[in-house]
């Protein structure tokens, strides 16, 4: 049988195959699509499903299930006695003394350090790990499993930047623990300006501010770190200091690049008062006469601490009797030498020929030879003849370098501005009429 189709009707035929084709492949496309979604979304289940939340860490160890236990070391206990409570037994005891010296000598732990056992959390709860803090920072993990290990660890350590500021009433120190800051900090200053600043010449009324890395560790404050930038008046001159490092090497410069650092220190000593100045007739205490002082009088408790104000060769160390008691000079060059009298002690290894460094200790703050009590009797010469220690202008050292005086001028421009904004806030506080309402001290 021959079947016969008009032209019409083929064309028609043939467009509804078209379309069924057309429509055939959309739904396929459509499948695979759904399927692969749906495949994906299976695959993001599963993976959502096998991630894991992070390990809980305590002095590195995982500490997931397991009990923590914190304790103080008391007044006369011992490491025995810490660990006996817990149920360590003697010989594991004597084995962690004995073998682990050379990590930790359990002799030198210190009441009031803290201390921390790890253990399991059954009824038993044996102790796994005890772990003693040697300081803020530092401790020592003994493993009380089968290995017995011990091992040194220490806490990250971190760095805020925050600021200070205050007017001086009576000496730095105060300012600082008057305004609630930390005293430390009076410390640490007074390092920086050391050869700019006599701090036993300040003035009622200099001001300071001062912006530096405060360390933390476990959220507690544990110390001062680097002062990054800082502004001292003093009598009516403001004296800038920022930290600059060149060649890997930190220093602290002016704002015109110029090194804070001298060939001479302001002064001897660190914390004292001036009792008797440089004069051509000064009443002798004992001697009851006038005659020549051609020195500066440090008044400070016996035993405070004498540095050599600058690098040099000690050229004479002896006693005077009727005079100077405990004395040494040095000799820093063809120039000046310095003298240091009165000394209680000299520190160890100093002798006459050896070669002392600048801030190197070299005594301590006595009342020997004629005096009427401690003091240190400091004495300037320049080519032989005594001058006044605080009028000294001494150089000072390598400014920044050329090469980097481009970025130096950027640093200090980022950090003047920070010193700009501290004052404003500062002289807001400093001048503003008195109240009873407690201030909060500005962070940076």
């Amino acid at each position: 049988m021959q079947i016969k189709f008009h032209s019409s009707q083929l064309s028609q035929m043939i467009n509804n195959l078209l379309l069924l084709s057309v429509m055939a492949a959309s739904t396929l496309l459509f499948e695979a699509c759904s399927s692969n979604g749906n495949n994906k979304k299976s695959e993001q289940d599963s993976v959502a499903e096998t991630v894991k939340p992070e390990p809980k860490l305590l002095y590195e160890i995982v500490i997931d299930s397991l009990l923590i236990d914190e304790g103080q070391v008391k007044r006369n206990q011992f490491l025995s006695d810490i660990l006996l409570g817990k149920g360590v037994d003697y010989s594991t005891i004597d084995y962690i003394a004995k073998k682990h010296k050379s990590i930790f000598d359990v002799r030198k732990i210190r009441a009031g350090n803290h201390y921390t056992f790890i253990s399991t959390t059954d009824s038993v709860e044996t102790p796994l790990y005890f772990v003693y803090e040697i300081d803020n920072t530092d401790y020592v993990v003994f493993s009380l499993t089968d290995s017995l290990q011990a091992w040194k660890g220490n806490k990250p350590i971190e760095r805020k930047l925050e600021s200070a500021y205050g007017v001086i009433n009576s000496s730095l120190w105060n300012a600082m623990v008057d305004g609630g800051f930390d005293a430390n900090l009076a410390n640490e200053l007074s390092e920086v300006y050391a050869w700019t600043i006599d701090f036993f010449g300040i003035q009622k009324g200099d001001e300071f501010e001062v912006l530096y890395d405060r360390l933390y560790v476990d959220n507690k404050p544990i110390g001062i770190g680097q002062i990054r930038a800082s502004r001292f008046k003093n009598y009516g001159k403001d004296q800038y200091a920022f930290y600059f490092e060149q060649d890997s090497v930190g220093d602290y410069f002016d704002e015109a690049g110029q090194s804070l650092m001298r060939t001479f220190l302001k002064a001897p000593l660190k914390y004292s008062r001036i009792s008797s100045g440089f004069s051509n007739a000064r009443f002798h205490p004992v001697l009851k006469i006038y005659r020549p002082h051609h020195g500066v009088d440090y008044a400070a408790p016996s035993g405070t601490p004498v540095f050599a104000i600058g690098e040099g060769v000690i050229t004479r160390k002896g006693y005077q009797k009727a005079g100077g008691g405990n004395f040494l000079y040095i000799k820093h060059n063809g120039t000046y030498t310095t003298a240091y009298m009165h000394l209680k002690a000299f520190a160890k290894g100093i002798a006459q020929g050896v070669r002392v460094k600048q801030g190197q200790l070299i005594g301590y703050v006595g009342s020997t030879g004629l005096s009427t009590g401690p003091h240190l009797d400091f004495r300037f010469f320049r080519n032989g003849q005594a001058i006044n220690p605080l009028k000294v202008e001494s150089p000072p050292a390598k400014p920044v370098d050329t090469a980097n005086l481009k970025a130096y001028e950027s640093h200090v421009a980022e950090w003047m501005e920070k010193l700009k904004l501290l004052k404003t806030t500062a002289d807001e506080q400093r001048y503003k009429p008195e109240s009873n309402t407690e201030t909060e001290v500005p962070q940076t």
